[in-house]
């Protein structure tokens, strides 16, 4: 594996398509990478045209412990990076940072029994990764989490949500977690149809879910469309969830690096 001091060339594994628009993909992993559950790499492909390297912030989907490094992406029509990236395949290379970023990451909280992740589209993924740490599962009493989209067929990971219940290794505390599937623009039976902040602001998500945002429980996490992170924020705090920041714990954290 070629090495360089700001970057590892890893080799994509595996790529899975969900739709015309969203794939998911693997690639190997550097040994010395480490990363927090809820934070993203920066990772790189190469402008056929101008030989330029082009950057992304993905955030990873995989676990902490995982021997490869997962990541969900949205092809942006025109879109020099993504468009490139669509067109890779197994065995081609990727760059990744050596250096891992964000703050979604469930150490901005303190105490707190429920922890709530709210994610629309590829947002997902830093959920998933929460989701696959032990420690998330014994620290919490309840896990909710809300994956929005607009087509059914734009629920990726349903199986491996849903996976969680029969696993042997996280069985015992699988109880603890509540799924809620918003799908807007067509009906689907057990899913919510309207979009997450109108879902907050009729509080309909906590009757579903069958609990309360709560000052002293509730920890929330945001990530995924800016319109609906943006939003979704300002009526949390309107509520009086008080915003995570560095050495200052509050009830809120999110990510917008789009």
């Amino acid at each position: 594996m070629q090495t360089n001091d700001k970057f590892t060339i890893e080799t994509i594994t595996d790529v899975r398509p969900w739709t015309d628009s969203l794939f998911s993909f693997r690639t190997t992993r550097d040994r010395g990478y480490r990363f927090v559950p809820g934070q993203f790499a920066r990772i790189g492909v190469q402008d056929e045209s101008s030989g330029e390297k082009i950057w992304r912030a993905y955030s990873i989907a995989s676990a902490s412990y995982d021997e490869h490094l997962e990541f969900f992406s949205v092809v942006v029509p025109g879109g020099a990076f993504t468009s490139r990236l669509s067109q890779l395949k197994e065995g081609d290379p990727i760059l990744v940072e050596r250096k891992s970023y964000g703050f979604l990451t469930t150490d901005r909280f303190e105490q707190g029994r429920d922890l709530w992740m709210l994610a629309t589209g590829t947002g997902l993924a830093p959920f998933l990764s929460i989701l696959h740490e032990f420690e998330t599962w014994e620290h919490y009493d309840n896990l909710v989490l809300v994956q929005s989209v607009r087509t059914q067929a734009e629920l990726a990971y349903e199986d491996l949500i849903r996976g969680f219940e029969g696993s042997e290794y996280y069985g015992e505390f699988a109880h603890k977690l509540r799924y809620v599937r918003i799908v807007t623009r067509e009906p689907v039976e057990g899913a919510l149809g309207d979009r997450v902040t109108k879902l907050l602001t009729s509080h309909v998500l906590e009757d579903n879910v069958g609990l309360k945002l709560d000052h002293d429980r509730s920890r929330i996490m945001l990530c995924g469309n800016p319109e609906m992170v943006e939003d979704s924020r300002k009526l949390l705090i309107d509520r009086g969830f008080k915003l995570s920041r560095r050495g200052e714990p509050g009830h809120l954290a999110v990510e917008n690096y789009w």
